[in-house]
């Protein structure tokens, strides 16, 4: 039987890209994008044979997250990938940022991914990957300053993954990955990587990890990151 992995925000960008590499490595996928629109993934379903599902999500919607834990109550999961992510207000310092603007980022970047990994995380198998997109911004050790509430987030996001870890003390291996600066609607026209030269790095690395257990934050090309 063979392995299926779970990407959470996959309509473009990295997370059709993760969608599209784990497909390419024989893998089932289930994927999901917000709302009902027609979107790249399911262009890239109709050349799938079958083994990418599209789910509907929001991940800051509880009620959408309850129905979405219902329908893959039975289900295994190789692997659980958060990649949903937003950044506002990022160059402007924190205390010009709206508190609504301040409230959105931690809500979408930390809180919802970090809600979803603890309700699906009975899902994954346990010898599986919990992983979610991170930053190398998120570094406490290596911040340079700027983009302030968008480090805040990602921050968060490594803390609160490595506290369920050590909650659940369990055999799964957690992951907080930077994919690098990539060519994205986030990471904008001057981002050094294009989505095909980050995701297979990211797969590569996920695979390489398999089954090691314990928690750790790693850049798309392997390397271990200062927390």
């Amino acid at each position: 039987m063979g392995s299926t992995a779970l990407v959470i925000g996959a309509s473009r960008g990295l997370g059709l890209g993760l969608a599209e590499e784990y497909l390419r490595r024989g893998w089932t996928v289930i994927a999901t994008v917000r709302g009902s629109g027609r979107t790249a993934l399911h262009d890239l379903q109709e050349r799938a044979d079958g083994r990418l599902e599209i789910e509907s999500l929001d991940m800051n919607e509880e009620a959408q997250l309850d129905a979405l834990a219902a329908r893959l109550a039975g289900r295994s999961l190789d692997l659980l990938f958060v990649n949903a992510g937003i950044a506002l207000a990022s160059e402007t310092p924190v205390g010009e940022v709206t508190e609504a603007d301040f409230t959105e980022i931690m809500r979408t970047n930390a809180f919802a991914p970090l809600r979803l990994v603890d309700r699906l995380i009975e899902r994954v198998t346990a010898d599986g990957t919990v992983a979610v997109m991170s930053s190398e911004l998120g570094s406490i050790t290596g911040t340079s300053g700027g983009y302030e509430i968008y480090r805040m987030s990602k921050a968060a996001l490594n803390m609160g993954l490595k506290s369920l870890a050590a909650r659940r003390a369990d055999t799964k291996t957690y992951l907080c990955v930077s994919p690098g600066w990539v060519r994205t609607d986030m990471g904008g026209p001057q981002a050094v990587l294009d989505v095909s030269q980050s995701v297979p790095r990211i797969a590569d690395l996920i695979a390489d990890r398999a089954g090691s257990g314990g928690i750790a934050f790693v850049s798309y090309d392997g390397r271990a990151l200062a927390w």
